[in-house]
């Protein structure tokens, strides 16, 4: 018994240590649950205060393998969306209604895995367009994101994968000239909100 046991640890040992194949992987998908904070940015789109500490978030993680361009590295796309309920007051006399926001981002960037094998840390960074409103409003605004984490392989083709990222939308964007005896000067204002997700996701490779 004791043997049978030292043997199957063994066994285990070798396959945990033994590398990946990353080169070999063409193209993944990652589908995630996670949990984002920024009460500033629910604020913008009710157009009014809130309180809220944020609320799960669910999306999906696509990483195309261009090892011919730079080992472990991907172009990346991502899609998540997030329907916090918050708490709004019509005016100052009415009481506080529910009022369900609805957050979605869309952005594609680049990976790169520091290293490969069975762990491998990544840093990610991705822009595109941010989507938020009410049922019966909606805007889009340009928002890029940057994060980091790391991938658990527990086989070529499946693992699990752990993220964590910072969001910017910039929802004003304006710039204006100031000309002088010395010269011009270009000024650039800019309303930008913040929003950090923690995310945890399965990893299928193919």
């Amino acid at each position: 018994m004791i043997g049978q046991t030292l043997g199957a640890a063994l066994v285990c040992l070798v396959v945990l240590s033994s590398p990946l194949q990353a080169d070999a992987q063409t193209f993944e998908l990652s589908p995630f649950l996670g949990y984002r904070v920024g009460g500033d940015f629910y604020e913008v789109a009710v157009g009014q205060p809130v309180d809220t500490d944020g609320a799960h978030s669910v999306g999906l993680l696509a990483d195309l393998w261009l090892p011919q361009l730079q080992p472990g590295f991907t172009l990346t796309a991502l899609y998540t969306r997030q329907e916090p309920l918050v708490e709004v007051r019509p005016s100052l006399l009415d009481p506080p209604v529910a009022a369900r926001v609805t957050v979605e981002h869309l952005q594609f960037g680049a990976t790169q895995e520091l290293y490969g094998g069975r762990v491998r840390p990544f840093l990610v960074w991705l822009m595109g367009l941010t989507r938020y409103g009410l049922p019966h409003d909606s805007e889009i605004r340009f928002s890029v994101s940057g994060g980091a984490g790391v991938k658990l392989f527990a086989a070529p083709w499946i693992g699990v994968r752990f993220d964590g990222r910072v969001f910017a939308t910039f929802d004003a964007l304006g710039a204006r000239g100031v000309c002088g005896g010395y010269g011009c000067v270009l000024g650039i204002d800019a309303a930008v909100f913040w929003q950090g997700e923690a995310t945890a996701g399965i990893v299928f490779a193919f």
